[in-house]
């Protein structure tokens, strides 16, 4: 988030007898008791530094241009409030000037105190410190103008990319050049756009070190999602990639226009097709095991490569949700290892990012694993039947490695009860069980890896007479 420019700069503004000429009791700096209060520092309005150009007010919408600030100070160090007191008039007419006031201003922090301007007019203001108790009052600060305007723009902006027609299917692998035309309202400052259709509120404002405002507009955010126009009620043009999973198929893009206030326009959307430019992905050591390491080549799409290098690639395990960005050599080729730990196989979306910033489609690659256990019985057998009464045993071995498998837990008969055994030395286990009555039997296990790891669950049905 970055800070508009002056927003530090606790200077005081004084004000001339040249430019402030009404007929108002201007008081002289009288001492306080104790400390004279001091000329305001840190003028805002609308959250913005204030500007003392009469040519160049600070445009506002008309819900914030009447909010006005200023830091008080004295020269007691012991002062703790403070009246900071504003009086403000419509440039056209200066004999309607008002005063507002904020009586608990607290020294060194920005004061806020409000009015209520006109829509689409223009306003000067100028702020001073008072003491309460003794009534002294610092100079009045030079004079700051503020436009309250209240008209939002009229029509939507004319949207279009050159070389790319409007529903039209085109090459991806280069960032997409919009131009973006106020479509003849005069007084559009910059445009917002987004790729997901919905935007964000155009201005920002918190509350900084000593209260001074931070505003962040759609210029100045980071990642900015709006741009200048070129002049107040000219174009712009923008260069943007489109966010990961929106770089192939149809790309939409919303825009509005706002003018010098931040007041919004109407949006329109404007929409390409981009070809699929995903990258190879090559499996280049033995098959998937559970648990083992499995090397991978991935190899750019020729067209994202010859327009800009890929520089790395990431690949997401979609089963296991972690993430691995790979760097690529000046061939915009890369190798690496992976280990693939997912109970039912994994499956990897990998993209290429190009050092022009393209993030291309997915390249995907999946392996299916069974890690079930085997479970067989010779006193329960699947095609014949065990006797009530009769002890009998099942025995659980793995699909996977022995190695890795600590133990087995299980349950009967769909039971909310578990029971936990371990595993032998090859991974193998053994299960007592006595039916108490005839019918159909189940038998639910799963294994668990030494790393902690659940595996999938197996079923076995059998008969009890």
């Amino acid at each position: 988030m970055r800070h508009l420019p002056g927003r530090r700069v606790r200077v005081a503004l004084t004000a001339t007898a040249t430019a402030f000429s009404l007929a108002l009791l201007v008081p002289g700096a009288a001492h306080a008791a104790g400390g004279t209060p001091n000329t305001p520092t840190d003028l805002y309005n609308g959250y913005q530094p204030c500007s003392t150009d009469p040519a160049a007010p600070v445009f506002s919408s008309s819900g914030w241009a009447g909010q006005i600030e200023a830091v008080t100070g004295s020269t007691d160090p012991s002062a703790t409030r403070l009246t900071a007191q504003f009086r403000y008039w419509p440039v056209a007419d200066p004999t309607q000037t008002a005063t507002v006031e904020n009586t608990w201003a607290v020294p060194g922090r920005e004061a806020l105190a409000t009015f209520r301007p006109a829509a689409d007019t223009t306003y000067a203001w100028q702020a001073r410190t008072v003491d309460p108790a003794s009534g002294a009052a610092s100079d009045w600060t030079a004079s700051c103008y503020v436009a309250a305007d209240g008209a939002a723009p009229s029509a939507a902006p004319v949207v279009t990319t050159p070389g790319r027609p409007e529903d039209q299917w085109t090459p991806g692998g280069a960032p997409i050049e919009y131009r973006l035309d106020p479509n003849g309202v005069a007084d559009v400052a910059g445009y917002q756009y987004s790729f997901r259709g919905d935007f964000s509120v155009p201005y920002v404002a918190h509350e900084g070190d000593h209260g001074i405002p931070v505003l962040t507009t759609p210029y100045d955010a980071d990642p900015p999602y709006g741009v200048r126009a070129d002049f107040v009620g000219g174009p712009a043009t923008v260069r943007l990639v489109p966010p990961a999973g929106m770089t192939s198929g149809p790309v939409t893009l919303s825009v509005r226009s706002l003018d010098r206030a931040g007041n919004p326009g109407p949006a329109v959307q404007h929409r390409i097709f981009i070809s699929p430019t995903p990258p190879t992905v090559t499996q280049l050591s033995h098959s998937p095991l559970f648990g083992k390491p499995v090397s991978f080549r991935f190899t750019p799409n020729p067209g994202v490569q010859a327009i800009s290098p890929v520089t790395s690639y990431t690949v997401k395990n979609t089963r296991t949700g972690t993430t691995t960005v790979v760097p690529a050599g000046a061939d915009g080729v890369a190798e690496t290892t992976l280990l693939l730990n997912h109970p039912l196989g994994d499956l990897l979306d990998v993209t290429s990012t190009s050092a022009n910033g393209w993030l291309s489609s997915a390249g995907q690659w999946g392996s299916y694993l069974d890690t079930t256990p085997t479970i067989t019985s010779t006193d329960f057998p699947e095609d014949g039947a065990g006797t009530v009464g009769t002890p009998g045993v099942f025995h659980l071995a793995p699909k996977i490695s022995g190695s890795q498998i600590a133990s087995y837990t299980y349950s009967f008969d769909w039971g909310a009860h578990t029971v936990t055994v371990p595993a032998g030395a090859h991974g193998e286990a053994d299960l007592s069980y006595t039916p108490t009555e005839s019918g159909w039997g189940d038998l639910y296990v799963w294994a668990t890896t030494k790393d902690g790891v659940d595996l999938t669950s197996g079923y076995y049905s059998f008969t009890v007479n």
